[in-house]
């Protein structure tokens, strides 16, 4: 994967304005803010997963709505005052990592609620005056209705010329990775596709901006697959070479200068198996690997937010010979291969059944009812690939059935 450190956000895309009411909304009140995006009204969406993405990759981010140019604003919400914001600016700027963001002011004046943008003007210089010199007297000023709000921009640095057509090649995307229940932005991979052969590319995390690779086919179709544990396959089509057409699919947005590519994942119900791939054990154990623990909060969070759904935990492992097979000693250590481990022999079905039942003894341990978790072993009758070939770790696994929801 190429990781693209630069964010595009210098185009907003254009759409009619909404009929939400504007007391539903939330208005972004006077002060500094600085801005890293801007969506159409239509787009709130958009708007959230992006500031939801951002702060899950460490930074502090908000959105909200600027009333008069009615557009959603994704910006840096720690930052309190003008000055905060154009240090800040100078200092992302520099280094690259938010290069089209800008600083925008909203000052707001009594009675008012219009909100305009204009450019900041010098003041106009002091004329001075001799000693005691006779200065006349201006005559008496109308009194006039307050002045609109005046916004001020801090101009951006100029910007790479965009590409005509915008393809993969000089554009990035988004992938955007959401649960299509409740728009909640959803860690997991995305699988990139040679449409013509079938063979894998690369794998890509979601939720970050990247350049997808060339196919190198006359065609340069690429399929995208969605590989998030706990909810279903997603699979997509996009064309390396003529990517602006793709945008009359409903899953493709050109946002400036990257394309947004939403996957609307639903989680998976009863009948549905989903593969623990990043469940990993130690070699001939019941014992998982210390990385393995990523995954399982995912599958625990699914068993806490759906208290009523039921699992089969299959277990599997690569071809049905018998060997050693290492317990969990009283120490109970799921992680570690412990001094007081118990080491006996069996066969690959019992060694896939004790691993799918070290994983129920784990959510067990975090609290998750006994009766839900049903485990089952199948040692090497259901191998996914020839135990011979470089895909043959992937037959050593754990399977997830959705049994009830």
């Amino acid at each position: 994967m190429i990781k693209i450190y630069v964010c595009y956000f210098f185009f907003i895309l254009s759409f009619p304005i909404f009929a939400q009411s504007p007391q539903a909304v939330k208005k972004l009140p006077q002060g500094s803010y600085l801005v890293v995006a801007a969506f159409s009204p239509e787009h709130e969406d958009y708007a959230s997963r992006l500031s939801t993405s951002l702060n899950k990759g460490g930074r502090h981010t908000a959105y909200g709505f600027e009333a008069k140019r009615k557009y959603w604003y994704v910006y840096f919400d720690q930052l309190t005052t003008r000055d905060e914001c154009v240090n800040e600016w100078k200092k992302i700027r520099d280094d690259g990592s938010f290069s089209d963001a800008w600083v925008y002011t909203i000052k707001e004046v009594e009675n008012s609620t219009e909100f305009a943008i204009t450019k900041a003007e010098p003041p106009e210089p002091r004329k001075e005056t001799a000693p005691n010199s006779k200065v006349e007297q201006a005559p008496p000023v109308e009194q006039k209705s307050p002045e609109p709000i005046v916004t001020e921009v801090i101009e951006n640095p100029k910007v790479a010329p965009v590409f005509l057509p915008q393809t993969l090649k000089n554009t990035p995307v988004f992938l955007s990775l959401f649960n299509l229940t409740n728009n909640e932005v959803i860690e997991g991979e995305v699988e990139v596709v040679n449409s013509e052969t079938n063979k894998l590319i690369a794998r890509v995390k979601g939720n970050t901006y990247i350049t997808l690779p060339n196919p190198g086919t006359k065609s340069g179709n690429l399929t995208l697959i969605s590989n998030t544990f706990g909810y279903r396959k997603e699979q997509l089509e996009i064309n390396y070479k003529e990517t602006e057409k793709d945008t009359l699919k409903p899953y493709v947005s050109l946002v400036g200068n990257f394309y947004m590519i939403n996957f609307g994942l639903v989680q998976i119900h009863k009948g549905d198996i989903s593969t623990l791939y990043n469940v990993y054990f130690f070699n001939d154990a019941a014992i998982m690997l210390p990385d393995s623990k990523y995954q399982l909060n995912s599958l625990l969070e699914m068993m806490k937010k759906s208290p009523t759904m039921k699992i089969v935990l299959h277990g599997h492992t690569n071809g049905n010979g018998r060997g050693k097979i290492i317990y969990m000693g009283q120490s109970q250590d799921f992680f570690k291969i412990t001094s007081d481990v118990v080491n006996g022999t069996g066969s690959a079905k019992q060694l896939s059944e004790a691993r799918a039942e070290t994983i129920k003894m784990w959510l067990v341990d975090q609290g998750i009812d006994d009766g839900r978790i049903t485990v089952k072993g199948w040692g090497g009758s259901r191998m996914i690939h020839d135990k011979s070939s470089s895909f043959a770790r992937k037959n050593i696994r754990v399977d997830v059935e959705v049994a009830e929801d």
